[in-house]
């Protein structure tokens, strides 16, 4: 079984090559530093689903909230 975690880009760096595009992603306080390849057009403030350190989707706030409320019910 796969997981891809919602989390809130916090800032990104970029980079001449955009396939080396990266961001620090907040999975509930904790920063993860992820490729952003995939999702070019992702900016700060974005929630993106990220799977193995690859931003896959940019979805909306909404959505990336009920999904950490769900998960949050698994403690």
């Amino acid at each position: 079984m796969c997981l891809a975690v919602p989390g809130k880009i916090v800032s990104i760096a970029d980079h001449d090559d955009p396939l080396l595009r990266t961001g620090k992603v907040s999975f509930g306080g904790i920063l993860k530093e992820v490729s952003l390849a995939y999702v070019p057009n992702a900016d700060v403030d974005d929630y993106v689903i990220v799977h193995v350190g690859f931003a896959l989707n940019v979805i909306d706030a909404d959505e990336a909230e009920q999904t950490l409320q769900l998960l949050k019910g698994f403690n």
